[in-house]
């Protein structure tokens, strides 16, 4: 491993993190292991377990920083659609679908049974609520706007996301028909979709 691409002293954490997404996406959550991930950022085997209890731990914080990301990009798309509550709730899916694309390992992971005991880790618990109260925010706004039908903007979230997600994940599993692929290009789909879901 060339020591220039791992770890850099004082971020030992985020350098695991690091890791830990690249040989996921490599192997897959069954190849993920503090052992391969010490190896991966160039540290000692037993480095890992100064932030990392176990893989438990790990696949907590890579989720926890797969949701701050995924909040972050959410932020800035909500900042530049304020005034237009269509744009806006299109371009929140697309940032979500983006983020799917982008890092499809991490997504996977994210909303996954994976991690077993989510309330051992507040961290995730937070930033996983604040990202749902970040989409139903998204949500009023686009109720308010007359974008989306009125009623309970929790239980409208809910049925954004299941469309987004769900269409995010058929996408990533190769299941939409290349019939419906051919018919425009992804953004037109998922505005299509949104627009009937």
């Amino acid at each position: 491993m060339d020591p220039k691409n791992s770890y850099h002293h004082g971020d030992l954490k985020n350098a695991l993190i690091k890791a830990g997404v690249e040989i996921l996406a490599r192997e897959g959550v069954g190849g993920l292991s503090l052992r391969k991930v010490a190896k991966q950022a160039g540290v000692s085997h037993a480095a890992p377990y100064a932030h990392f209890a176990d893989k438990q731990a790990l696949i907590a914080a890579i989720s926890t920083e797969g949701f701050k990301q995924l909040h972050v990009q959410i932020e800035a798309a909500r900042a530049a659609y304020t005034g237009d509550p269509r744009s806006l709730l299109v371009e929140t899916a697309w940032t979500y679908l983006q983020f799917a694309l982008h890092e499809p390992d991490r997504f996977k992971l994210m909303f996954s049974s994976v991690l077993e005991k989510e309330k051992d880790y507040p961290d995730f618990v937070e930033i996983s609520q604040r990202n749902f109260r970040q989409l139903v925010e998204v949500v009023e706004t686009c109720q308010q706007g007359g974008v989306l039908k009125a009623g309970p903007p929790d239980l409208a979230a809910i049925s954004v996301w299941s469309t987004v997600h769900g269409f995010s994940s058929l996408l990533l599993e190769g299941q939409i028909p290349h019939t419906a692929l051919e018919k425009g290009n992804i953004k037109d789909l998922l505005v299509f979709v949104l627009q009937n879901g």
